[in-house]
């Protein structure tokens, strides 16, 4: 039966019926598989992050006369560096969702792991880069 609070103990399902946890060594593994797999979301930010500081800026930026809203869908056109920022997004928004659903376990040590990954991750590869995000992003709700 599925939990829905959160709970301690080393007997867990982890997004699929074919990762049960029995025992503290394969709990202890599936934790470091947690763990491991939100520093590789943070590094797969990172990259799709620098991926977009290095490609090409647009032609002319905005001016007075530039209108808010493009006529067209996709005004900037299609490139190599948007196409490998999209797929980049979205393997990104996989892990994430994946990370989210492996929380709704509702372990308190899965939560745990994939907590302190994400804060090991975001320390190890994205720890330098909150004036990058300010500039690169004009808004100031994002």
């Amino acid at each position: 039966m599925m939990h829905m609070t959160f709970y301690w103990g080393r007997r867990v399902t982890i997004l699929f019926d074919s990762w049960k946890t029995d025992s503290w060594l394969s709990y202890f593994l599936s934790l470091l598989a947690c763990f491991l797999f939100s520093v590789f979301y943070q590094y797969m930010e990172d990259r799709r992050l620098r991926l977009k500081l290095l490609s090409p800026p647009p032609s002319a930026g905005p001016s007075l006369g530039t209108p808010l809203l493009f006529s067209k869908m996709g005004g900037r056109g299609w490139s190599p560096s948007r196409f490998a920022g999209g797929i980049l997004f979205g393997v990104n928004a996989a892990i994430g969702y994946l990370l989210m659903l492996a929380i709704m376990s509702f372990n308190a040590g899965v939560f745990i792991a994939v907590v302190v990954g994400l804060g090991v991750g975001y320390l190890v590869f994205r720890g330098g880069d909150e004036g990058v995000v300010v500039v690169d992003n004009p808004c100031a709700c994002a």
